[in-house]
């Protein structure tokens, strides 16, 4: 896994001191399983200086889920009722997706008109495209509590700093060096130099976001810069549930496909050569859009946060990409 992105992060950003955030604490999809880092998690952001409210059903569970689906949509109303500056989920797996219809959107949506800010990953991507498709709002593709503020050690310092950047509005875009690639055939580079000016960007899980074509919680967004990410799927996976957004005519109206980290699978022998830069060469002749890699984003410690359903821009000049958003208020 490469990690040799650089940030657009300006030092001096760091050095403001906007107070103490209220940041509420909640779990919208599987049950608590490291309760260690659960408690580090909070701990670290109380270090931090924040002010951590921990919802009451936080460590609920039923069977795999923290607590039934209307314990959990009951705290996801709570977080939006909470007026906190952040409310950030303990983590991700499944349990989102099924309690979609219950979501009282137009609350969450007045929520973030008021300043709130709905950050996570993973199984995330099912509320925030669906707040998207719903509202138009804006949440934050970004850490969860336990496994990234709960590591052991010391928690990933560009997740860090993206992280305080959100919290004192200073945020205003993430760049990244593109993954080392082959030029084409006829010499051209792998990605051309790319200039989209204002897109909405949207995406998130690759296998949750698949999941919810077809349904009223699928973004129609077009003209967009779509940004995808998994964990444990192999790329042949990858493959059939990034053919089943270009079948569904997705991928085509897209101005840019943003693929961030792959991680956690094995290839097999039977393979034989096929792995996922098979993927993004076969993509590259399926869309006329650049298919850019890298982006720091997905199940790994090192990760930005981005704005699901904020226009932005992207560049790309030789294997530098920024994607820049400027202030969000």
């Amino acid at each position: 896994m490469q990690h040799d992105h650089h940030l657009d992060h300006d030092s001096a950003h760091c050095a403001h001191d906007h107070g103490p955030q209220h940041i509420y604490i909640y779990s919208p999809a599987s049950a608590i399983r490291d309760k260690a880092a659960f408690k580090r998690g909070i701990a670290r952001l109380k270090a931090l200086g924040h002010e951590v409210e921990v919802d009451p059903d936080a460590q609920a569970v039923h069977t795999r889920f923290a607590g039934d689906d209307a314990t959990r949509l009951a705290a996801i109303h709570r977080a939006a009722a909470s007026g906190a500056d952040v409310a950030l989920i303990t983590r991700g797996a499944y349990g989102l997706t099924r309690i979609l219809p219950g979501i009282r959107y137009k609350a969450v949506a007045k929520a973030i008109a008021g300043g709130m800010k709905f950050v996570g990953l993973s199984d995330f991507t099912a509320f925030q495209n669906a707040v998207l498709a719903q509202t138009g709002a804006t949440t934050w593709a970004g850490p969860a509590l336990i496994s990234d503020f709960g590591v052991e050690g010391e928690p990933d310092d560009i997740m860090l700093a993206c992280f305080d950047d959100l919290l004192t509005g200073h945020g205003e875009g993430t760049g990244w060096t593109l993954g080392r690639e082959k030029p084409r055939a006829d010499g051209r580079p792998a990605v051309p130099e790319v200039y989209v000016k204002q897109a909405q960007l949207w995406g998130g899980n690759l296998a949750v976001l698949t999941g919810l074509v077809g349904t009223p919680y699928f973004p129609q967004v077009k003209g967009g810069i779509l940004f995808v990410e998994d964990v444990s799927e192999h790329p042949y996976r990858i493959e059939r549930m990034l053919t089943q957004l270009l079948h569904a005519g997705v991928l085509a109206q897209q101005k840019a496909v943003v693929l961030g980290q792959f991680t956690g699978y094995r290839l097999a022998p039977h393979d034989k050569g096929f792995k996922l830069q098979s993927v993004v060469d076969w993509l590259r002749t399926q869309i006329k859009a650049p298919v850019l890699t890298n982006l720091p984003f997905g199940h790994v410690d090192t990760k930005v946060l981005l704005p699901v359903g904020a226009q932005v821009s992207l560049s790309v000049e030789g294997r530098d990409a920024l994607i820049y958003w400027g202030h969000q208020h």
